[in-house]
């Protein structure tokens, strides 16, 4: 079984899904959604072909550890999540995870406007990681 992480964003969200043997990062990508409820009907409909059996979305929470209207549109989509996997999700602390994804990209020489391409699937996979060390 593998684990999933997901960077749940308005237009874009990340996906990365652990190895088998739940070490690594086996696979990130990015799926364009901006429905909530067709985005949960996708993203179950990944974890099903990949044989996922635990969920991690990333919690967007302030510097100072509050949660705003972000975090709540995560807490929401989370139960939507359930809804249509089975699967109870576990919320993780994303802070920063966006921010550390563009700085990686850069690092490797991708231009910044190219950055929208994958800059989500990076959030996803710091995500899994960090999870999943």
């Amino acid at each position: 079984m593998r684990v999933m992480a997901i960077d749940y964003g308005d237009q874009r969200t990340g996906l990365a899904v652990s190895d088998a043997t739940r070490t690594l990062c086996g696979e990130a990508f990015t799926v364009e959604e901006w429905n909530a409820e067709r985005l949960a009907e996708r993203i179950a409909e990944e974890a099903r072909s990949r044989d996922v059996d635990t969920l991690v979305l990333g919690l967007p929470k302030n510097m100072d550890g509050s949660e705003g209207p972000r975090a709540e549109k995560a807490r929401g989509f989370a139960a939507l999540l359930e809804e249509h996997t089975g699967l109870t999700p576990v919320l993780w602390d994303e802070r920063r995870s966006t921010v550390e994804a563009h700085a990686i990209l850069r690092s490797n020489g991708r231009r910044t406007k190219n950055h929208r391409k994958n800059v989500d699937a990076v959030a996803a996979s710091l995500l899994l990681e960090g999870y999943l060390g």
